[in-house]
């Protein structure tokens, strides 16, 4: 790489792994399975079929390339196609990942099956005729059989109608197994897999400003690099009240409010608190890193910056979901989409769930506040590739198009900013809201993991039964042995959507409504390739550009019009493409990998009826509503027409089956685009029973802990406060009544912004400061 980055973020942790080959406790027989497996799904071709792809790509069809010399393309391109996914250590980083970031149940499930299939008589049970050979022993083991017919084992167990477990198992090995092959990266922080699909690393250097050092510097305390000396020393140095208990290694810290998690919720809410005058801990289980600590390398920043590493799904496998993990939380790596809570969402939250809040001017004015500080424009200099096309593509059709409000400036030209913007331009609340709050004193642990809150019985008859004294955490740090009690006489849980129930829940509070009703926007996929024009409008890469900057709307009804859909683009490394591209061959998998950076990528966002739940860490339900699923479809169809307007060559979807249509640079007939669309659907997971089934994603999570006028209807009430707990408030997306429909992080921000309000306002009215900061001066001080 040609700039420096934080050693975590280079992949260093990761090939540490390797060298140690850690296998995840999976047997010997078991990892010659998983190895046959990786082979299968990313097979080595034959040297005619590498030099025929190589001199396809001469000929001018492979896309992207930056170099043209032919004999150096040639060589890369046949490198591509000889390559295995069965080379060491790919299968054993691909059990590490199963075994460190999987549902237990999972992994089970995955051991149980690679055992059958390094047996005869479970090749037999699960491959059937294919494992018959003409030889002693005649029954194969699956490493044993030839490829052709892994190959057809594979695909046929994809597309198995009835025993979808083990057609989970296969989705699972070729995500897996797909991700580790395009996100690996050797010392100088390469991939020699990269070359031949067109893709290089975001090195643009940053912003030319003045030197700002780490902005978080004077409040934060990195415990990961700490021990328990040094972690004392560091609470005292902060100015914070510590007392050390140590016969039962605990430290007890004082402090008016203990915020967990520094994201859209908790970021907002700790500049607000500390702008009153109140002294503020926040606790982040993940780390802390600047625009220079970035490296735009797509595994390393998934495996430090998202949860679980950014390999995430639900229990049965149909969502795969995507959550910020470090200090700023998802404002941090998301795709700076800043747009405000939609009128008739707010009328809705209003009025049917009868949330004041949300109809008053002072939730309007904590937008305008938040966009202020944020530094949101509707400026863009410069689309990228794919918002090129989607631009293209409505105003060939006639179609309305909506530039996207962001948070960063109108130049923002950076691709890779879900993995951390390098530039330092994106305005998260790690360079804003927690900058104002660590220079009003607010001091923020990060590597540092709440374990559960602390109650106490409440004065009688008060209307909550139990008091939120505080929270025990503990350092992500082995090194730390010193348990962590934070004594507050305010608790805030701004641990998002996924993190804040189980953390009520294994507290013991009992609110029906805490897990449930969890909404995620549902996105499905669809994609069109542009061969390479040096005439075409359409420049750039898929990987190029800022992530969205342009919005249709999926608009029906008249004279009132509902939103059905919203159409943007994503931010997709190769690894990520890789994962969510349909296996149909091996051939097939690395055709498609040749065009990744002219494939442009459109994502359809519905805002969703149905809801999920979420009850223990990484334990996630959650099933499509029939109406999502019509609504999905008509964006995914909308999405199509789009990218055959804008003169795709080929276009398709994310469906099991490969869907996809050949359309000659959008010259296709009315009919022949008719009948493609007809056959669009939307499919349930890979659980479902059917032969086709899809996978959908999730970049928003929310209502978890919705609010409610009583704890009928919610879990806390509209200050945030739990009903059940005197003391303790939620101020992240799990507050949400509803999905928004749109991307939330303006909405989130602004209920953060007037929860947190509302809490200086109980802290004042219990006595601990005569005088808060009144609401208009706790907004824009000391910006």
């Amino acid at each position: 790489m040609g700039r420096e980055c934080h050693p975590t973020l280079k992949g260093i942790i990761r090939r540490e792994r390797e060298k140690r080959l850690f296998r995840r406790g999976f047997s010997s027989r078991e990892m010659e399975a998983l190895t046959a497996v990786c082979e299968t799904v990313f097979p080595p071709l034959s040297a005619g079929a590498a030099v025929a792809a190589a001199a396809a790509a001469a000929a001018g069809e492979f896309e992207g390339r930056t170099d043209r010399v032919e004999e150096r393309a040639d060589e890369a391109v046949r490198f591509f196609y000889e390559s295995s996914g069965s080379q060491a250590p790919v299968p054993h980083e691909v059990a590490e990942l199963l075994g460190s970031r999987g549902l237990i149940e999972a992994v089970i499930l995955v051991r149980a099956v690679l055992w059958a299939l390094s047996t005869r008589l479970g090749t037999m049970l699960l491959c059937g005729s294919l494992c018959v050979g003409g030889r002693w022993p005649y029954v194969n083991t699956f490493s044993s059989m030839g490829s052709d017919r892994r190959e057809k084992v594979l695909r046929r167990g994809l597309n198995h109608r009835f025993l979808t477990p083990v057609r989970l198992v296969f989705m699972y090995l070729k995500v897996l197994c797909l991700y580790v092959l395009f996100s690996r990266v050797d010392e100088k922080g390469e991939n020699p897999l990269w070359k031949p699909i067109g893709y290089q690393v975001d090195e643009e250097e940053e912003l030319s400003k003045p030197e700002m050092g780490r902005p978080l510097e004077k409040g934060i305390i990195e415990t990961v690099y700490s021990t328990d000396p040094d972690l004392l020393q560091s609470f005292k140095q902060k100015g914070l009240e510590v007392a050390q208990d140590s016969k039962n290694r605990i430290y007890r810290i004082k402090c008016d409010a203990v915020i967990v998690g520094s994201g859209c919720g908790g970021g907002v809410a700790a500049a607000v608190l500390a702008g009153s005058g109140y002294k503020v801990v926040v606790l982040e289980k993940g780390n802390y890193y600047t625009h220079k600590d970035y490296s735009s390398l797509e595994g390393p920043s998934m495996d430090q910056l998202y949860e679980s590493g950014g390999i995430l799904t639900t229990s049965t496998g149909n969502m795969l979901i995507l959550a910020g993990s470090m200090v700023g939380g998802g404002s941090a790596v998301n795709w700076s989409a800043s747009i405000r809570t939609p009128d008739t969402v707010l009328q809705e939250w209003a009025e049917k769930h009868g949330i004041e809040l949300f109809g008053s001017k002072e939730y309007a004015s904590a937008m305008d506040i938040v966009c202020e500080r944020i530094g949101v424009t509707d400026q863009c200099v410069e689309e990228g590739f794919q918002n090129k096309v989607l631009r293209a593509g409505c105003e060939k059709l006639g179609l309305e198009i909506n530039t996207v409000p962001r948070n960063s400036s109108e130049g923002h030209f950076c691709g890779s900013c879900g993995y951390g913007c390098r530039r330092g331009d994106k305005q998260g609340t790690d360079s804003t809201w927690l900058v104002d709050a660590v220079n009003r004193g607010v001091v923020i642990l990060s590597g540092c993991k709440a374990e559960r809150l602390v109650f106490e019985r409440n004065i009688p008859g008060r209307a909550r039964r139990k008091k939120c004294i505080g929270v025990i955490a503990k350092s992500m740090n082995g090194n730390i042995e010193n348990v962590l009690q934070f004594e507050a006489k305010v608790t805030v849980s701004a641990c998002g959507a996924l993190l804040t129930p189980p953390l009520l829940i294994s507290s013991g509070l009992k609110n029906k409504h805490i897990g449930r009703n969890l909404h995620l926007h549902p996105v499905a996929m669809a994609w069109g390739h542009f061969p390479q024009d040096s005439s075409s409008q359409l420049s750039g890469t898929s990987y190029q550009g800022g992530i969205i900057t342009s919005i249709h709307k999926v608009i029906e009804g008249n004279p009132y019009p509902k939103v059905r859909a919203i159409i943007e683009t994503p931010s997709l490394g190769p690894a990520s493409f890789a994962a969510m591209c349909p296996w149909e061959s091996g051939l097939d998998i690395k055709d498609r990998m040749t065009k990744y950076a002219r494939t442009a990528n459109f994502i359809t966002i519905v805002r969703d009826r149905g809801r999920g739940e979420v009850t223990r860490k990484g334990n996630i339900s959650y099933k499509l509503d029939s109406e999502d699923k019509e609504n999905l479809k008509a964006g995914l169809r909308r999405s199509l027409r789009i990218l055959i307007a804008a003169g795709a060559d080929e276009v398709g979807t994310h469906r099991s089956d490969g869907l996809r249509m050949k359309c000659r640079g959008g010259t296709a007939s009315e009919d022949q685009v008719e009948e493609f669309l007809g056959r669009v659907s939307v499919e349930d997971g890979p659980l479902a029973i059917g032969e086709k089934w899809g996978i959908h994603s999730s970049a928003h999570q929310m209502g978890s802990c919705r609010m409610g006028i009583n704890e009928k209807e919610g879990a806390v009430d509209e200050k945030g406060e739990s009903w059940e707990a005197e003391g303790l408030f939620v101020c992240d997306a799990s507050v949400l009544p509803t999905a928004v429909g749109v991307n939330p992080m303006i909405t989130i921000e602004s209920t953060a912004y007037c929860i947190a309000k509302r809490i200086a306002e109980y802290l004042s009215a219990r006595g601990l400061l005569k005088s808060p900061k009144s609401r208009n001066d706790i907004s824009m001080n000391d910006k």
